[in-house]
């Protein structure tokens, strides 16, 4: 490109996105971790439905994940918020991530193991990795926005 001088470097900013995106995903081999371990207890131990148990094997992946993610994957863009700051981000993930997660993994679900008769184990990472993409970049642009954006918490 004309006037820009790159010297054969990658820009920061692609870099920190790229951690960041790698991070993510770290997260989320982990997020699958405990949404399988709370999804398989519920259903082979508990004899809970596959539904119900998926519901609730998601809200604690998701409240891992947010922790994850407010102290590492986006420890930059968290540090110095008040409890209330990261109550409010909790609340922006939920309606977010969690709303999209929880869509996601209801419908492929219910469409893996209850149409297809998939087990609901596979059906459950396959769920996960469709919610992926569309959850980074909710986190990454609504959720963890840095401070002086104007989507930022301000408290």
């Amino acid at each position: 490109m004309a006037g820009v001088k790159s010297h054969g470097r990658v820009p920061n900013a692609l870099v920190r996105t790229l951690v960041r995106l790698l991070r993510y995903n770290m997260v989320g081999v982990l997020n699958l971790a405990v949404k399988f371990s709370v999804l398989t207890g519920l259903v082979e131990l508990a004899g809970m439905g596959y539904l119900p148990a998926t519901v609730i094997a998601l809200e604690a992946a998701i409240l891992n994940s947010f922790t994850w993610h407010l102290r590492w994957t986006w420890r930059d863009r968290s540090a110095g918020l008040s409890p209330r700051g990261i109550l409010w981000r909790l609340a922006k993930f939920h309606l977010g991530n969690g709303a999209v997660a929880l869509v996601v993994n209801l419908l492929v679900m219910r469409w893996l193991v209850g149409s297809l008769g998939l087990h609901y184990a596979p059906a459950s990472v396959a769920a996960t990795i469709c919610a992926g993409a569309v959850n980074f970049t909710i986190a990454n642009f609504v959720v963890f926005v840095p401070s002086g954006h104007p989507a930022a918490c301000r408290t």
